[in-house]
């Protein structure tokens, strides 16, 4: 099932951060594009330089994993950003769900070098009733918020650490270690 892409030009912190990619899970919908939409606007209000934001949307949250890892490997994007809500159906064990696409996120991440934020949350407790929809609409504003600061604090870390390992030259580092190394050991 293909989903639309849209790409919207918005403000993030540090020089040049290029592309950013956000995959939303379809499952409930209105509470998930909270997340979104205060993502979208946080990095909007961002006073420095402009990336694109690439929006994805795949099914539910056991999707997000293989879209993440296919837009990682391309190599485009500085971080990807995964929104889900995962709630106890009563068909499943939503703590699986939950605990299989979190670690999927983290190998995409240590596999591609590219930062994954993720905004899936999964409540202990949720009803469908209209307090509880309340409730977690507006605590994706809240998460869809950090994961916009995250974003943009981790895009500017990596950046940096990729630009310090790539003026050091390896020889030497890798020299300087063995002294220490060597150091101790005496």
């Amino acid at each position: 099932m293909q989903m639309p892409t849209s790409r919207q030009h918005v403000g993030i912190a540090g020089r040049g951060a290029g592309r950013i990619a956000f995959i939303g899970a379809g499952w409930h919908r209105d509470i998930v594009d909270q997340c979104r939409e205060a993502f979208v606007r946080t990095l909007s209000e961002g006073s420095a330089a402009a990336c694109a934001i690439d929006l994805y949307e795949v099914p539910g949250v056991f999707e997000i994993p293989l879209h993440a890892k296919l837009i990682a490997q391309q190599g485009r994007h500085a971080a990807i950003v995964a929104a889900g809500f995962v709630v106890d159906g009563g068909i499943y064990r939503h703590d699986f769900v939950s605990q299989t696409v979190i670690q999927a996120l983290m190998q995409v991440q240590l596999e591609t070098t590219v930062p994954v934020i993720s905004a899936v949350l999964t409540p202990h407790h949720f009803h469908g009733s209209p307090e509880h929809v309340r409730f977690f609409r507006e605590h994706f504003v809240t998460k869809g918020t950090e994961a916009a600061h995250a974003c943009a604090a981790i895009v500017g870390a990596v950046r940096e650490l990729k630009d310090a390992l790539k003026d050091e030259p390896r020889e030497q580092a890798r020299g300087a270690a063995l002294d220490q190394v060597a150091a101790r050991s005496v």
